[in-house]
């Protein structure tokens, strides 16, 4: 069989066998859960209810704030105790409304009756898709009913299913290709309605054999859908790294992945799509991976969004140790959790607990001018020069770079031999351009805005003389 791949990038310690073989377990977990109206790309959604509301689950407890925004449902059912800010993965409060699970878990009227979906509309699929508050559910959190509407279906070549799950200790995904399948192929049937050019690809790592053969036969007999077997390595499954792999084509950051005539879904995003389409069912759910050397009884659970990752991990035993780090997400790109009462949201993906803080074990020392971040980078940059002008806040040196190119991956650092931190520089030198543009963006719009006022003026003073001289 072909295997598939792209220049650059690193094989890190897999460290799935401590929960690829655990099957997915359905948690119901009482107490309170917290719904952030910021859960996607795109402006917050705007919330609907009040304090002292009860809903349902399936409800909606925010609208979309804007056409890249997603609508924010109800998990569970009983009684809204607050809207306010709390805090989130990034450290940060967000506004949230707080529901207090009544157990009951009532669900809005409509929820769950099967629908045939061959025939509805192109309109009436994207409405339902929106309506779910599907986002990307691999990480990003790009709202799915806007990934759904390019410019021109038919130019839409290849629609690819990630199942690559490159990311280390990761096997959430693995275990929804084992189990759920059907769904999987389902929402790729449904995607695949809208776009009549386009084939479709279920993309997954030959480190998993079995997901191959099970989604091989699955389709069989399906003439628009095949599956690829990805050589492992992250950042495989990397949007930009996906499409390149898979058809051979190149995007960047200033392109889309329609400008390629490529659309790329993770697995579990199909299968909310089967769910919400199909079954009538929003998203309410997701299937985590808790896992870590420091963790109790590493699994994969079915878990409703909003309730705390602290939860959840008291439910998967607590911890066996002490965990000296806690990353909301896999190792390589997750970010470190400062407490685990932070909700499980619609990108979550993981909690991973390590017994060992590799980075800080482990000192960082001057580059040795080994060349291998280069070699690794699957961007094509240059790290040693990156981190040279943003260390001196050479902001248009690091642009000249093309550093805002970097992914924030993460394999760079991961090869250093020096362990310096070449991620986290990248990542507060690419804010600090996004920061700057802002502000040059703000300034430009003031010295038009005068400039048309000065333009206005002085017409209307030429008028007025014009006036005086004719009388």
């Amino acid at each position: 069989m072909k295997l598939f791949t792209f220049k650059g990038g690193a094989h890190p310690n897999e460290g799935k066998a401590l929960s690829e073989n655990c099957g997915i377990r359905r948690l119901e977990l009482p107490g309170e859960y917290v719904f952030p109206v910021s859960q996607h790309i795109g402006a917050p959604a705007k919330p609907l209810v009040a304090a002292g509301d009860r809903v349902l689950a399936g409800q909606k407890l925010a609208e979309a704030g804007g056409f890249i925004s997603a609508d924010v449902l109800s998990s569970v059912s009983g009684t809204v105790k607050a809207v306010e800010p709390r805090m989130q993965v990034s450290g940060f409060p967000v506004m949230s409304v707080v529901v207090e699970n009544d157990g009951l878990y009532e669900t809005a009227p409509g929820i769950g009756e099967k629908r045939d979906w061959q025939g509805l509309t192109k309109e009436e699929i994207r409405q339902i898709v929106r309506d779910a508050g599907i986002v990307g559910l691999g990480g990003a959190g790009f709202p799915t009913a806007v990934k759904l509407m390019p410019k021109n279906d038919e130019a839409i070549d290849y629609f690819i299913a990630n199942g690559s799950e490159c990311e280390p200790f990761l096997t959430s995904d693995y275990r929804m290709l084992m189990e759920e399948g059907e769904r999987i192929v389902g929402g790729l049937e449904i995607c695949l309605s809208l776009f009549p050019n386009a084939k479709g690809i279920i993309a997954i790592e030959d480190n998993k054999p079995e997901a191959i053969s099970r989604m091989e036969k699955l389709v069989s007999g399906k003439e628009r859908i095949e599956v690829a077997s990805l050589k492992t390595k992250y950042p495989e499954g990397g949007e930009r790294q996906l499409i390149n792999a898979v058809t051979g084509r190149y995007i960047n950051s200033g392109m889309l992945p329609a400008d390629a005539g490529c659309i790329v879904d993770n697995v579990a995003t199909l299968a909310a799509i089967y769910d919400a389409v199909a079954m009538s069912t929003p998203l309410m759910e997701k299937v985590i991976t808790i896992t870590g050397d420091a963790v109790a009884e590493p699994a994969n659970v079915q878990v409703r969004l909003g309730i705390s990752y602290k939860a959840v991990l008291e439910a998967c035993g607590g911890l066996k140790t002490e965990a000296k780090k806690l990353i909301c997400g896999g190792p390589m790109m997750g970010q470190a959790l400062f407490e685990l009462a932070c909700p499980v949201t619609k990108p979550s993906s993981a909690l991973c607990a390590f017994a060992h803080d590799e980075v800080a074990e482990n000192p960082t020392t001057p580059c040795i001018r080994c060349g291998r971040c280069v070699e690794a980078c699957p961007e094509f940059l240059v790290p040693p020069m990156m981190v040279k002008a943003a260390t001196h806040d050479d902001l248009a040196g690091f642009e000249a770079l093309n550093g805002m190119e970097c992914m924030e991956c993460g394999t760079c650092a991961y090869v250093c031999p020096a362990r310096r931190p070449l991620t986290q520089i990248f990542k507060q030198a690419r804010k600090m351009v996004m920061a700057d543009r802002k502000i040059k963006a703000a300034e430009k719009k003031q010295r038009e805005e005068h400039e048309a006022a000065a333009k206005r003026e002085a017409e209307q003073k030429l008028a007025a003389d014009k006036a005086a001289e004719t009388v």
